[in-house]
């Protein structure tokens, strides 16, 4: 039994304390709001509809097959739901879990490649990041995305630097043909293959010695990724080709061209110029980013000495953001799986780097400009009510208690000023620790619970459920995935993808059969000149997600001459 030496213990304490961090700021509100949009309900609404109906292939939102993503998200936050039977405390566990993962696989490589502060100061970089804490405390499908393509690397990353290990080899190619069921680009870190292949080539330093010969080993690896992938499309496939259902055949064409080569080749939403990333990597990495202007001098010495341990990674993450930046459409958050790369290329500098006074002054500047920026939006929110305060209110369709939301950043800003004063530059890293953790645990346990009833749809739809009585079936018109997945008693929807027009005759044919008990559910904005607002027929529900939210008898739309 091997003795643990003091060193061990102290690496393991710190480790301790970190993780206990990490689940503080990732969990930090966790169970304290329901789904929010853009995207949170659409995917807990699939989710639920699986589970409701057992249709586990074939994704659907409302009665309307969903073909925009792979099911494997989808499955997971079913599978949470059914471990913890709530849906409110399931839907953010995969993406906490995901951020944990990701953490822990960041600090091993990192301490295996050099050792446990490498890792550590990998681990710390990557939770640091705006962007990464931002998206692992919503239930989007990036972060369990991360986790898979960070797997990938780590497998990859233990055979090509630390191997051979054709086990970890393969473990790896299987996590990227999971990635790739979970959203099209998860096959990105097979392209570490590429900076590899130059690399042996260059006779880099750090790089394993695998031999020749293993033709049916790397060939593996294909299988590896094929098999995963297949374990959800071979399945699916079969059903859509051979079971004859028109809709089953084009939502398979529609999920693997559409929403893969259209969308990178000629994507025709968020579009963006091509340096966009370089900006997001600018101000969403913060406070990390500080770090790249200092980090580029260590990894240009690290490219004149052919270290692989260090340039291995980076060259993924370039080829990640040459990859996306390529692509006419861009979102923020596909840079993301970019994050624990450099963090591990940065690994073996950042203890020296933290050291260095210009750098703390630089991280010093951070926390103070973000508590002024804090406690002037808070302060002036508190004492003036400016024009800002007034328009999220009335879009939000906020009360009172929106006065905790001024009170968290007037007070957050100031234990930011507060700790810049005490800290100094000489303990400028503590600082921007506590800035960290003040920010995240603010965001979580007083935002999540004042923004959730409107953000949600929760108290809207409790509302219309309110004013239609109990047995009175809602039918949904222009709806939003919030509605339906909070809408209380019997309900119909009109389909989702269908022209809003359309719906709205669909579902006046579908009042009329039945006026005494249907009522409709639309905004206000789109058919203003339809509706005579001041007719008892129609009542207004409340605004929500900045949108006004009516409910209509049969007879007030009797304005509208297209209508049946």
């Amino acid at each position: 039994m091997r003795t643990l030496s003091i060193q061990d213990a102290v690496d393991r304490r710190q480790l301790f304390w970190f993780f206990a961090l990490a689940l503080l700021i990732l969990g930090a509100g966790y169970g304290l709001r329901d789904p929010w949009p853009a995207d949170e309900p659409r995917f807990v609404l699939v989710a639920k509809q699986m589970v409701d109906s057992g249709q586990w292939l074939f994704p659907h939102r409302g009665h309307e097959l969903y073909p925009d993503k792979p099911p494997l998200y989808f499955w997971l936050l079913a599978l949470s739901y059914q471990l913890i039977g709530s849906w409110r405390w399931s839907f953010l566990l995969p993406s906490l879990l995901s951020g944990l993962g990701t953490l822990y696989l960041t600090y091993d490589l990192g301490r295996r490649l050099w050792n446990h502060r490498a890792g550590l100061w990998a681990a710390i970089a990557v939770l640091s990041a705006v962007q990464f804490v931002y998206q692992f405390k919503r239930a989007q499908i990036d972060p369990t995305l991360v986790l898979a393509t960070t797997l990938a690397l780590y497998g990859l990353c233990r055979h090509l630097l630390l191997g051979p290990s054709w086990r970890w080899f393969w473990a790896g190619c299987f996590a990227a043909g999971l990635g790739v069921v979970l959203k099209g680009v998860g096959f990105l870190p097979l392209l570490l293959l590429l900076p590899f292949a130059a690399m042996q080539r260059g006779r880099w330093r750090g790089l394993a010695e695998l031999g020749a010969g293993n033709g049916w080993r790397w060939l593996g690896g294909v299988l590896a990724v094929l098999g995963a992938i297949g374990l959800w499309l071979i399945p699916v496939a079969y059903v859509a080709l051979a079971g004859g259902d028109p809709e089953h055949r084009a939502y398979l064409d529609n999920l693997l061209f559409k929403q893969t080569a259209t969308r990178y080749a000629e994507a025709w939403h968020h579009r963006q110029p091509v340096w966009y990333f370089v900006e997001v990597i600018g101000l969403f990495w913060l406070p990390f980013s500080l770090a790249l202007p200092w980090l580029w001098r260590d990894w240009r010495a690290a490219w004149r000495g052919r270290d692989a341990r260090v340039w291995l990674p980076l060259a993924w993450a370039i080829l990640v953001l040459v990859f996306f930046s390529a692509s006419p459409g861009k979102r923020d958050m596909y840079i993301l799986p970019a994050l624990p790369a450099v963090a591990l290329a940065a690994a073996p500098f950042l203890s020296a780097l933290s050291e260095r006074i210009n750098f703390r002054r630089a991280l010093l500047l951070f926390v103070v400009a973000l508590g002024l920026l804090l406690s002037g939006l808070g302060a002036s929110a508190l004492l003036a009510s400016p024009k800002f305060v007034t328009a999220l209110v009335a879009e939000r369709g906020l009360g009172p208690e929106v006065r905790w939301l001024w009170i968290m950043l007037a007070g957050s800003g100031l234990i930011l000023l507060l700790a810049a004063l005490a800290c100094r530059v000489r303990r400028a890293n503590l600082a921007a620790a506590i800035a960290l953790v003040t920010v995240w645990t603010g965001y979580g346990l007083i935002v999540h619970p004042v923004l959730d009833p409107s953000s949600s749809s929760r108290a809207l739809m409790q509302q219309a459920r309110s004013l239609a009585g109990p047995d009175t079936r809602i039918g949904l018109v222009a709806w939003k995935e919030q509605n339906l997945l909070q809408a209380v008693g019997p309900t119909t929807e009109f389909g989702y993808l269908a022209p809003a027009e359309q719906q709205l005759q669909r579902g006046v044919a579908w009042q009329q059969a039945a006026p005494g008990q249907r009522m409709l559910m639309l905004q206000r904005d789109a058919y203003a000149a339809c509706i005579d607002w001041k007719d008892p027929a129609a009542r207004l529900i409340g605004t929500a997600n900045r949108r006004q939210w009516w409910l209509l008898r049969a007879g007030a739309l009797r304005r509208c001459p297209a209508l049946p």
